[in-house]
């Protein structure tokens, strides 16, 4: 950028912010501040300015991190927070691991009994990306979620703030920017296992809403059946599931569960497409190998009965509408209630830490 003689100082900050805003398109995104001088030709103190304003004027973050760097959240979920509250949207659901961003197909260089420079680079890319809870993003999306007026749940790769452990982690925040509840996945599915830990606490919290108790089960821990009764023993009346499941055989599953808890199960799946992956991965031939679409969705929302409310979208990004009638919750448990009077507590028990 070529800053013209005839620009105004605040003409200057205004252009910086704007151009700075632009490049947001990462979740974690960071550039060092030698770097911003020099892709626009001004001094530090001109960079750091902007950057003060521009904390200022929006729910874009900007803090220092490792040295001398700063780090930009995507606002990519802000955007679509705020496009759900115009459409009035009481309680939004993202799916699982929306920030950064599902690795789907990537080894990191993982084989049995060895790994890869190169692989070892692409987990250290990933673990930046991956973000402290409570941290400065965790702030982004309770303001979004306050402005919004409205509860957000959110998937979250959740860096340890003491070791190098990731998390596959849900947030759920209050109408009142608060955070709720921090659910960590009980057990990484499959080759999961290598990038995120077992969840070490924040097993099974509800979230209590006007509708009633809400809590999540992230992507195939909803095949754990006593998991799902965990949260049937708290009376949830809205389960929430996101996940990276785009497959027939799900939808089949997720039926069966409503009906099992009787309860409204909002399904939530992600949508991404080859090119969607960043650039400079040291994976070329696993990402080439990839369908240009690489998870179809599939999202929807199914009633304590079992049918659909929404049907499944596929292959699109979309923001699904639904309004829920929970008035049909206790009337579906009239002669099935899995944890009423359906129960034999004298004959089957459930033993629950509930850290």
């Amino acid at each position: 950028m070529i800053l013209q003689e005839t620009m105004s100082s605040e003409e200057i900050y205004e252009d910086l912010c704007n151009k700075i805003e632009k490049l947001v398109y990462l979740p974690g995104y960071k550039i060092s501040e030698n770097e911003l001088c020099k892709q626009y030709g001004v001094s530090r103190h001109i960079i750091r300015t902007a950057i003060s304003r521009l904390k200022e004027r929006t729910l874009l973050t900007v803090y220092p991190q490792r040295g001398t760097f700063v780090s930009l959240i995507d606002m990519k979920a802000v955007e679509l927070i705020r496009a759900a509250a115009a459409e009035r949207a009481e309680l939004i659901v993202f799916p699982e691991l929306f920030i950064p961003g599902y690795p789907y197909g990537m080894t990191f260089g993982f084989t049995v009994g060895s790994r890869t420079a190169p692989g070892r680079k692409d987990w250290g890319l990933y673990y930046d990306n991956s973000i402290l809870v409570p941290g400065p993003e965790t702030e982004i999306l309770g303001r979004a979620a306050r402005e919004a007026r409205a509860y957000v749940s959110i998937g979250v790769s959740e860096r340890d703030a003491v070791n190098a452990t990731l998390y596959n982690t849900n947030l759920i925040f209050s109408p009142a920017g608060e955070l709720l509840t921090v659910h960590r996945k009980l057990k990484p599915t499959g080759a999961e296992r290598v990038v995120w830990g077992d969840a070490d606490r924040h097993y099974f919290p509800v979230a209590q809403t006007p509708w009633g108790p809400m809590a999540s089960l992230i992507c195939w821990e909803s095949y754990m059946p006593l998991a799902r009764v965990a949260l049937y023993e708290k009376g949830i009346t809205l389960y929430l599931s996101p996940n990276t499941n785009d497959n027939e055989e799900w939808q089949a599953t997720i039926r069966h569960i409503a009906i099992e808890g009787h309860c409204f199960f909002v399904n939530c799946d992600m949508v991404f497409t080859r090119d969607m992956y960043p650039a400079g991965l040291h994976c070329p031939e696993e990402i080439g190998r990839l369908p240009d679409i690489v998870c179809r969705g599939g999202s929807c929302v199914v009633d304590p009965y079992g049918h659909y409310v929404t049907q499944p979208v596929w292959d699109r990004e979309a923001i699904i509408c639904a309004d829920l009638d929970l008035t049909q919750v206790p009337r579906s448990r009239m002669e099935f209630d899995g944890c009423g009077h359906y129960a034999r507590p004298d004959v089957l028990k459930l033993t629950v830490d509930d850290r």
